[in-house]
């Protein structure tokens, strides 16, 4: 497996794999896709990775800001989708391994992720790489007319920038 950058040419296998996770009903309170443009917008520049396996895109994760103001400037959220033909392969683990090596790179001290409860998998991948529980959010919104819960974690522990 590979893990590089994320180019515009990525993209369709990137929507695809996030398609995935909408229909799941557990990875995200949107209900479409975006467009390229409308992502690449949403993410920051930096700390965009796929994975790549038999030249096939199984992976993908990228940093949001989490505010436009300065003093969060060190803070960033998690977004990790992984194609469901390749889940429990360890293919999240070294894609989150390479984003906070990334993430470090550029400065990020504090990774944040919010997700729902029921996706086991993601909130143990996120236990598995450092992340903390720091927050439950009760019926915070609602999708497909049910109100969810949030859980959200934290990972603070950067050796190379911000708070140690």
């Amino acid at each position: 497996m590979e893990i590089i950058r994320i180019t515009k040419d990525h993209f369709p296998e990137i929507a695809e794999i996030y398609r995935q996770g909408l229909e799941t009903g557990h990875a995200t309170f949107e209900t479409t896709v975006p467009t390229w443009e409308d992502w690449d917008k949403g993410k920051l520049k930096h700390s965009r990775l796929v994975a790549i396996l038999d030249k096939m895109v199984v992976g993908w994760a990228a940093l949001s800001a989490v505010s436009d103001r300065c003093v969060y400037g060190g803070v960033a959220e998690v977004s990790i989708y992984i194609s469901n033909n390749y889940k429990g392969k360890g293919i999240g683990k070294n894609l989150m391994q390479k984003l906070i090596e990334e993430s470090e790179s550029n400065s990020i001290w504090t990774l944040q992720s919010g997700m729902f409860p029921e996706n086991e998998a993601t909130v143990a991948l996120h236990q598995s790489s450092g992340f903390r529980m720091i927050g439950y959010r009760e019926k915070i919104g609602k999708l497909r007319d049910i109100w969810r819960d949030t859980v959200i974690m934290e990972r603070r522990r950067s050796k190379t920038t911000g708070i140690n």
